[in-house]
């Protein structure tokens, strides 16, 4: 069953971030606890939408969010921390969103949100979503009904803020 706005975050689940130059476990609780978060997910780090708007839109707009009394902006994808490291450095990233590793889906699975993308030899990736949580209990929650950018694009969830 996929997450709905109004439930609580898994506080103990964990996913992974490079800090200091080595992978390290950031559970939810340390990512959402007393803080207000946009999060957006995407398939794939270094993809096409994901790539050249999804994360572009969010580095760029990154002051305009925060302006909005939002505490941190986050990016997960189903990819190792090393990949979503080189995708942050390579993509201006830092300092303005957190890169994120869901490596073996398991908050995507307990979001509910898993997409088989076996089709174009990805194996199970997360849908693209954007989601709005304060103190780790979701206020807004926008999944792209189909292939594009619309609902959760930076520009859709700013002008939701």
């Amino acid at each position: 069953m996929a997450i709905k706005v109004g439930d609580t975050l898994p506080m103990d689940l964990k996913l992974k971030e490079m800090q200091d130059g080595a992978p390290k476990d950031v559970t939810l609780g340390e990512i959402f606890k007393g803080k207000r978060v946009v999060l957006f997910a995407v398939p794939g780090a270094f993809t096409p939408t994901c790539s050249m708007k999804h994360l572009p839109g969010f580095v760029g707009d990154a002051a305009k969010i925060r302006a909005k009394g939002v505490d941190d902006i986050v990016c997960v994808s189903v990819n190792d921390v090393f990949v979503m490291n080189a995708w942050g450095k390579a993509s201006g990233a830092e300092g303005k969103v957190r890169m994120l590793a869901d490596g073996n889906g398991d908050f995507t699975r307990s979001m509910g949100l898993e997409l088989d993308a076996s089709g174009f030899g990805m194996g199970r990736r997360s849908q693209r979503y954007g989601m709005v949580v304060r103190d780790g209990k979701v206020e807004q929650l926008h999944v792209e009904p189909g292939p594009g950018l619309n609902v959760c694009s930076a520009e859709s969830m700013l002008a939701q803020l």
